[in-house]
C-alpha cells in the first residue's frame, strides 16, 4: 500500500516527500476509534482508517487538502507510519505492529496466510505447475522473480545507506517484499520489513535504533534472496520460512518456573517471555507479546498467562510450576493456547533442587556448543563477580567461571527496566558468588548478557533482572571475600576493523567506502593477525565501493551496486562466521578458530 501511494507520486512531489514526511510527524494527532486524524494545518484534515489498528488499503487514506488523492500528504502519512508485518504467532493469530501516528502502514493489502508456504511448493499467480518426474524441490519461477527483486531494492537501500535511503527507496524495497510474501517467501519479506523499519529509526533518531539491528535485517535479506535461486529440498523450505509456527501435540507435562524477562523490541513490540523447563532439562516458554513499548513490557509481568484456566501471571509462574494436559509446542518450545489446552498451577522447584539444578549441571563448553549449533542461547552458570570493565556500549561486569573471565552486559538499556541499575549495583558485590541465567552474546572473549540471578544475600530467591529492581539494602553487609583480579586481556583478533567497513556501509552508504583512506594500515593489521580473507574483503569493498565506469564524454556513469552489495554480504556472512569461531574457541567450546587453525597450516 506504502509503495502504490509512493508510486503515484508526480516525478516533482517524489523529490518532495522525505520533507513531507518530517513535517508530517510533527503534527497534533487525534484517535476516535479505528480513525485517526492528522492536522495537515489549521484547515486541512489527513484520515486514516485503521480497523484493528492497521491501514490495508490506499483508499483507506483520505486527505482534505485541495490536491487529494494525488497530494503528497497521503504518501507521507504511510511513510512515516511503521510497517504492520505479521509475527508467527501460531494458533494465537497473526499480530500487527502499532501505527504511528496510532495506525499502521500495511506492507501489502492480502493477508499474509493466503500465500503458500512451508513444505509444499509455494506459487504466485501465473506459475505453472511442475510436470514430469518427482525431483529435489526447486524454487517457483515467482519466487526467483521475488528474490531478485529484493536483491535488487536492498542493493539500493544499501548503496544509499541509513542517511541517504529516503521513504521512496523505503517503498521499492517494501512492494519487494510484498511481492515475496505472495510468491511464498515470508522469511526474506519479513528481513526487508525490518530494514525498513530499522532505517525509518535511524533517519528519525529513534534513540531505540540499534546499527547492528539494521546490519543484521540487510545480512538476512540478502543472504534468502541470494540463496533461493540455487537452494533445493530443505534448504530451499528453511529459506522460504513459515508465516506461522506449526504447533504440535506434546501431551501432558509438568514444568517448573526458572525465570521471565521483558520483551521490548525496537520494532514496537513489548511483553514478556516466562522460560520453564521440565523434569529432563527441555526448556518451554509462555510469552505475552503485543505491540506496545516499555510500560507494557514491565506490566505484562502481572498479566495472567494465556494458557488453560490458570490464573498465574508471569512473575508468579517463574518461581512456582505447571501442569499441562493436551499440550502444543512449536519447534522453538513456546507453548501453544489452543482451546483443547489446558493448566493447573503445581508446585516450583529452587534453582538448586532437581530437577532445575540440573540445567547448572552442563558443562559451560557444551552449553555454548549447542547454542552456536542452532538451540536455545540460554547459559546457565555459577560465577563469582570480580568487578566491571568499560566498553563501547558502557559498563560490563566482570564474573569469574570455570577459569573464564565473563563479561555479563545489561540486556536491556531503556531506562524504564531495571537492567543497567540492577548490574551497577550487582558491580558493588564484588567476591558474591551468584548462580545466574543469561543470553549467549557471540564475541572474541567469553561473554553474554545477563538475565537472571540469585539474590546476593539469599541464593534460594531468585531476581529477574529485567523486571525486578535490587536495592542497596540487598547487597551483602559484610566486605565480601576479595576475587583475585582477572588477568589482563589476551590480544582479540582486530576483526572489529572489517566489522566497522560492513557497518559504515549500512549507515552511510556506498560513498563512505568510495575512498580507502587509511585502510592500508587496517589490511596490514588483519594480515598480521591471520585474517588474510579479512583483509581481502576490506579491499574487495572498498574497490566496489570506488569502481565507477565513464560514457565516452567522461561522465560518471551509475554505480555497479548489485557487485557492491554481494561485497558487503560476503564481509557480513565472514565477520559472523568468524564471530563464531572466536566465540566457540573463547569459552572452550571444542571448535578452532580460523586464526588458530591458519597458524597450524
Amino acid at each position: 500500500m506504502t509503495a502504490e501511494l509512493v508510486g503515484a507520486l508526480t516525478p516533482r512531489l517524489r523529490k518532495r516527500l522525505d520533507a513531507g514526511v518530517s513535517k508530517l510527524a510533527g503534527r497534533p494527532v487525534v484517535r476516535d476509534g479505528d480513525t485517526v486524524r492528522i492536522a495537515v494545518d489549521d484547515t486541512t484534515d489527513l484520515e486514516l482508517h485503521a480497523p484493528g489498528g492497521t491501514v490495508t488499503s490506499a483508499d483507506a487514506v483520505r486527505c482534505g487538502c485541495l490536491l487529494a488523492p494525488d497530494c503528497l500528504h497521503r504518501a507521507a502519512a504511510a511513510s512515516a507510519a511503521p510497517v504492520a508485518a505479521p509475527e508467527a504467532t501460531g494458533e494465537e493469530g497473526t499480530a500487527e505492529e502499532p501505527g504511528t501516528p496510532g495506525a499502521s502502514a500495511a506492507a501489502e493489502s492480502t493477508p499474509a496466510g493466503d500465500a503458500a508456504v512451508g513444505s509444499g511448493p509455494a506459487r504466485s499467480s501465473g506459475d505453472g505447475a511442475a510436470a514430469g518426474p518427482a525431483g529435489p524441490e526447486t524454487a517457483t519461477p515467482g519466487q526467483l522473480a521475488a528474490a531478485q527483486d529484493l536483491r535488487h531494492a536492498t542493493a539500493a537501500v544499501l548503496e544509499a545507506g541509513a542517511d541517504g535511503a529516503g521513504a521512496v527507496l523505503q517503498a521499492e524495497l517494501l512492494r519487494a517484499a510484498h511481492t515475496a510474501r505472495l510468491a511464498g517467501l515470508p522469511r526474506a519479506a519479513a528481513a526487508a520489513v525490518s530494514v525498513v523499519t530499522a532505517v525509518r529509526a535511524a533517519r528519525s533518531a529513534d534513540p531505540a535504533y540499534r546499527l547492528a539491528d539494521l546490519v543484521a535485517a540487510l545480512h538476512e535479506v540478502l543472504t534468502v534472496a541470494h540463496l533461493v535461486p540455487h537452494a533445493t529440498g530443505a534448504e530451499l523450505a528453511a529459506l522460504r520460512g513459515t508465516v506461522r509456527q506449526p504447533y504440535t501435540p506434546d501431551g501432558s507435562l509438568r514444568l517448573y518456573g526458572v525465570f521471565s524477562e521483558p520483551v521490548l523490541t525496537a520494532t514496537g513490540y513489548a511483553g514478556a517471555v516466562t522460560w520453564t523447563a521440565d523434569a529432563q532439562g527441555r526448556l518451554y516458554s509462555v510469552s505475552d507479546v503485543a505491540p506496545g513499548g516499555a510500560g507494557r513490557a514491565m506490566g505484562a509481568a502481572d498479566r495472567t498467562i494465556r494458557i488453560g484456566d490458570t490464573a498465574l501471571t508471569h512473575r508468579a509462574l517463574a518461581r512456582a510450576g505447571l501442569a499441562v494436559s493436551g499440550a502444543t509446542v512449536s519447534p522453538t518450545g513456546r507453548l501453544g493456547a489452543g482451546a483443547a489446552v489446558r493448566a493447573v498451577r503445581a508446585s516450583g522447584a529452587a534453582w538448586s533442587e532437581p530437577p532445575l539444578a540440573g540445567l547448572w549441571a552442563v558443562p559451560v563448553a557444551d552449553q555454548v556448543g549447542r547454542a552456536l549449533d542452532g538451540g536455545h542461547d540460554l547459559l546457565f552458570l555459577d560465577v563469582t563477580l570480580a568487578g566491571t570493565v568499560r566498553e563501547a556500549a558502557g559498563e560490563a561486569l566482570l564474573a569469574e567461571c570455570g577459569g573464564l573471565t565473563l563479561r555479563l552486559a545489561a540486556a536491556h538499556d531503556h531506562p524504564a527496566l531495571p537492567d543497567r541499575d540492577n548490574l551497577r549495583l550487582l558491580a558493588a558485590a564484588r567476591g558474591s558468588r551468584l548462580r545466574i541465567v543469561a543470553r549467549l552474546t557471540p564475541a572474541a572473549h567469553p561473554r553474554a548478557l545477563l538475565l537472571a540471578a540469585g539474590h546476593p544475600t539469599d541464593p534460594d530467591t531468585r531476581v529477574d533482572l529485567g523486571l525486578d529492581r535490587l536495592l542497596h539494602a540487598d547487597l551483602p553487609t559484610g566486605r565480601p571475600p576479595a576475587a583475585g583480579a582477572p588477568g589482563p586481556a589476551p590480544e582479540e583478533a582486530p576483526l572489529h576493523l572489517l566489522r566497522r567497513r560492513i557497518q559504515q556501509a549500512a549507515s552511510g552508504g556506498r560513498r563512505v567506502l568510495a575512498f580507502s583512506g587509511g585502510d592500508t594500515a587496517d589490511r596490514r593489521r588483519l594480515r598480521r593477525h591471520g585474517l588474510a580473507t579479512a583483509a581481502d574483503l576490506v579491499d574487495a569493498l572498498h574497490s566496489a565501493a570506488a569502481d565507477r565506469a565513464r560514457d565516452p564524454f567522461g561522465r560518471l556513469l551509475p554505480a555497479d551496486r548489485e557487485r557492491f552489495a554481494r561485497r558487503w554480504l560476503a564481509a557480513a556472512r565472514y565477520a559472523e562466521e568468524v564471530d563464531r569461531a572466536l566465540c566457540a574457541a573463547a569459552w572452550g567450546a571444542g571448535r578452532r578458530s580460523p586464526v588458530s587453525a591458519a597458524r597450524t597450516r
